[in-house]
């Protein structure tokens, strides 16, 4: 034995994390700190006591369609995840678009990750001037995605170990919040505002449709980013099965997170506490909780939680790009591995150096279009996630009947987390129609900018798709696909991947 690692097929490092190192990367991908730090006043000002509610009821979709990533992970544990999986269901075509998707939303999201590691770097050292500074915030922003691309270029183990780190005191400092807001509400020593927690909170039979409908447009997306789970699959020990379990907790752990946060939070300042501090609930309840100089541990649990998910929204993009390019759905480089590292280096700087061109370039031309872009987001995710909620069901489609289990685990559960997604898709489309709802308030040909953005990167992903075609058209041939009968009860061998032939 001569101690080198075990390499997978597309040149991965086998067997690099365990189950345990898969969830925390799942967690930490969705930011949890700062998820809830920017989302909770929003949603107290949409549904009232409701909150916990909301968070609850939002967090059905994603269970389950995380449902179905367990299962399309248990057939094809690709790192490619929703291309290689819809492209096997549903053909190559919306397969193409799947991958592009989650391309477009994890650039996006870098921006404002980048610009808020920026921002909250200077405010944990109280260095106000440089905080309200876009250049030195811009400026430090970058070198949060250049030191986070160099960690994910350098191994899949240190980028473990290092969100290890962050989300434990991302955690902990959100416990200590709970317990601590929790304390001084039933000790008397909150203020005037604070209320006693309630079971009726998280009861969804006192809000309206129209009220469930515009929380969940606010509160289902604070739950995105646990599918980075599935695309280090071909890098977990027990691909076919920890990865889809790893999902599946993930989900749950931050159901979990973000249900007792939010009734800490509204105890302790109550629903009108929260609206008012809506652009930053954590970090303005922070100083009266905890106290000075205290209160900086929350600005630290924000700041560790856009940092933790810069690093691991680099980490999908770069293994979804590297499997559509050993599909030969995209330029051959794009699929080379680092021969030390072990890693997509290539897509890895690529993706580091698009999220820095894509924050710095809208920095410069206007920071509501930054925020427009942020407003876009919400629909790359509820198509690709969505899609592969349908994409199980079919795929799977002959196995539904044999038993109650495979119905509604395979065939109801992530058709029905798709189907809510695919409603939030097209009510947030006809809602961001509108130039009102913008950060902006422009108008752009009477549409609304972060309507117009994301059709202009769908328009760009359909010529960048149509322009790989016809190079390399043999994967665009492929027919969609049905999983083996009897796959499931170990009757059948696992169905073939998605393919290499850009190899």
């Amino acid at each position: 034995m001569d101690g080198s690692p075990e390499v997978g097929e597309k040149g991965l490092k086998k067997n690099a994390i365990g189950f345990v190192s898969s969830v925390v990367i799942g967690v930490a991908s969705t930011a949890p700190g700062y998820s809830l730090a920017a989302t909770l006043g929003f949603v107290a000002a949409a549904v009232a006591l409701q909150s916990p509610a909301i968070l609850i009821i939002a967090f059905i979709p994603m269970f389950l369609v995380a449902g179905g990533y367990y299962y399309m992970n248990k057939a094809d544990p690709d790192c490619g995840t929703s291309f290689s999986w819809v492209t096997k269901a549903m053909g190559p075509q919306l397969g193409w678009i799947a991958g592009w998707a989650i391309v477009v939303a994890d650039v996006i999201v870098m921006a404002n990750l980048a610009q808020i590691a920026g921002l909250y770097s200077f405010e944990l050292f109280g260095w106000t001037a440089a905080a309200e500074s876009t250049v030195a915030v811009t400026i430090v922003g970058v070198l949060w995605i250049v030191l986070m691309t160099s960690i994910v270029v350098i191994g899949i183990e240190l980028s473990a170990r290092t969100q290890v780190g962050l989300l434990t005191a991302e955690l902990v400092t959100l416990a200590l919040f709970a317990i601590v807001a929790l304390v001084k509400v039933y000790s008397g020593d909150a203020p005037d505002a604070s209320i006693h927690p309630s079971l009726s909170w998280i009861n969804p039979f006192e809000l309206s449709l129209t009220e469930i409908s515009a929380g969940m447009l606010l509160a289902v997306f604070i739950y995105w980013g646990w599918d980075t789970t599935a695309t280090v699959n071909e890098e977990t020990e027990d691909s076919s099965e920890a990865p889809g379990k790893a999902s599946v907790v993930s989900t749950l752990i931050l159901l979990g997170i973000y249900v007792i946060v939010a009734f800490a939070a509204q105890a302790y300042a109550g629903v009108d506490g929260l609206i008012e501090n809506q652009e930053d609930v954590l970090s303005s309840l922070g100083t009266e909780v905890f106290g000075s100089p205290l209160d900086k541990i929350l600005i630290i649990a924000v700041l560790t939680s856009a940092a933790a998910s810069t690093q691991t929204t680099i980490l999908p993009t770069a293994r979804t790009t590297l499997s559509m390019a050993r599909a030969a759905a995209m330029p051959k480089s794009l699929g080379k591995v680092h021969p030390r590292f072990l890693t997509p280096h290539v897509s890895t700087i690529l993706m580091g150096t698009a999220s820095i061109v894509w924050y710095v370039g809208l920095t410069i031309v206007s920071e509501d279009i930054l925020f427009d872009s942020l407003a876009a987001l919400g629909l790359m995710i509820s198509f690709y996630l969505g899609i592969t909620g349908f994409a199980c069901t079919i795929y799977y489609r002959r196995e539904l009947l044999r038993s109650v289990k495979n119905f509604f685990f395979i065939g109801v559960g992530p058709t029905l987390g798709g189907a809510i997604l695919f409603y939030l898709l097209i009510k947030n489309g006809i809602d961001l129609a509108d130039p009102a709802n913008s950060e902006s308030g422009n108008s752009w040909a009477g549409v609304g900018p972060p309507l117009v953005i994301a059709i202009s990167f769908l328009i760009l992903g359909i010529v960048l798709m149509v322009i790989q075609w016809r190079a390399f058209p043999a994967f665009f041939k492929r027919k969609p696909e049905v999983v083996p009968a009897g796959f499931l009860e170990g009757e059948a061998p696992p169905p073939e991947p998605t393919g290499t032939e850009g190899v």
